[in-house]
């Protein structure tokens, strides 16, 4: 099968405005997406990040090169500020050099974020504390 790049969209609420919010949640979202795709920084062509406009502690894309993702292209934007629209939203799209068909690609929405796609937010509900836990290992490449 051809390698092709797909997008993989994951988006997900921080608890507050702050550095610490958005870092954690992001981290979290993007675990998970590495986790549920199987995918290698390598293979990541590039990242755009984008957030409500009720979120501007920290730049996201922080979490990004927190996880190890240093020569991986990011961008951050902030999203259309639509009346009514969820609050305190990180989006993210990576566009990812895979052989995994479009329709088995696992897109990752969590917390508030549930509401924007609920026919792609399968997960069974993620226990955060493993999955920190699974992030540690994953940085010191035990993953």
């Amino acid at each position: 099968m051809a390698v092709c790049c797909r997008g993989v969209r994951g988006a997900t609420t921080a608890d507050e405005n702050s550095r610490e919010s958005i870092l954690q949640a992001t981290r979290q979202l993007l675990a998970l997406m590495i986790r549920q795709n199987k995918m290698e920084a390598t293979d990541v062509a590039a990242v755009t990040f984008s957030t409500t406009v009720d979120l501007n502690a920290e730049f996201p894309a922080l979490a990004a090169r927190q996880l190890g993702w240093l020569d991986v292209p990011l961008l951050c934007t902030n999203e259309i500020d639509v009346p009514g629209s969820l609050r305190k939203c990180v989006r993210v799209l990576v566009m990812w050099n895979t052989d995994v068909p479009q329709s088995e690609i696992k897109h990752v929405y969590l917390k508030g974020a549930v509401q924007l796609r609920p026919d792609l937010s399968k997960l069974p509900p993620v226990d955060l504390d493993e999955l920190e836990s699974w992030i540690a290992q994953y940085l010191k490449g035990a993953v």
